[in-house]
């Protein structure tokens, strides 16, 4: 496959893939800078090719992110799995209906929702920098269950913004940005995983640009979790408000695009 594309065009795609590494690591968002650059580099390819291969190159970033973080931060293993394991089943469910649903429909509802996850967190410069977990145990873990499906049908199915769902919900429970970013990272490796498996069954993952790029996510991704912990909640709240915005474009843009 690389065959048929210029050293160049390599070039800007491993370059894409490094940045994507570096600000998903930190806030999430890769999405907005590998799956363009992926789509530009092979407008041969088909959109679900395109679609499953980034899911895989992302997953090595995210992977060697979340490792860092869980060396770095500590976070209960047990709430991670409680949130975890539902969202691979819940990022199944939606990468085998993503084909039946139009996803057109869901990005006018996904605009506003983003929309709101900025204000909320702009108007309120204290959320997420000191740790004061809400809600009973039960309770946060029916939330950790009930996010992490509803969340990972929605990476399975359209994906834009499953970041800073997750990131958001955790801040919710109480957490900071700091151990939002850490946990998240976890439950994104788990949704990623659980639409590569359907994408895989069906072959549709270009493996060799996927292995390639994955090699230059990794090294964004660890030092994207480097900076992310050095600096702290107030970096992680910052560079989450700025993908957040970009997101918000990005999904207007496409939003009256469609029209």
């Amino acid at each position: 496959m690389f065959g048929d594309i210029s050293q160049l065009t390599i070039f800007f795609l491993i370059l894409a893939a490094f940045g994507a590494g570096l600000i998903d690591a930190i806030a999430g968002g890769g999405g907005l800078i590998q799956l363009p650059a992926l789509l530009i580099g092979f407008p041969q390819a088909s959109t679900v090719e395109v679609l499953a291969t980034n899911k895989v190159s992302s997953v090595f970033g995210t992977s060697a992110s979340a490792l860092m973080y869980r060396r770095s931060v500590k976070t209960d293993a047990k709430f991670l799995g409680w949130m975890a394991i539902p969202a691979f089943f819940g990022s199944v469910l939606g990468a085998l209906s993503a084909s039946k649903i139009p996803t057109q429909a869901m990005r006018p509802l996904v605009f506003f929702l983003l929309a709101a996850v900025a204000i909320y967190t702009w108007k309120k410069p204290d959320l997420g920098s000191i740790e004061a977990l809400r809600h009973g145990t039960k309770k946060r873990y029916f939330v950790s269950v009930l996010a992490g499906v509803v969340i990972g049908f929605y990476d399975g199915i359209f994906g834009p913004g499953t970041g800073s769902f997750l990131m958001l919900t955790l801040i919710y429970l109480g957490f900071t940005f700091l151990s939002a970013s850490a946990i998240a990272k976890v439950v994104n490796v788990s949704t990623n995983l659980g639409a590569i498996v359907v994408f895989g069954f069906h072959g549709a993952i270009i493996w060799q640009v996927a292995l390639v790029l994955g090699a230059a996510n990794i090294v964004g991704g660890l030092m994207g979790a480097r900076l992310a912990i050095r600096g702290g909640s107030a970096l992680i709240r910052k560079v989450f408000l700025l993908v957040t915005l970009v997101l918000i474009a990005k999904v207007g843009i496409d939003t009256l695009s469609n029209w």
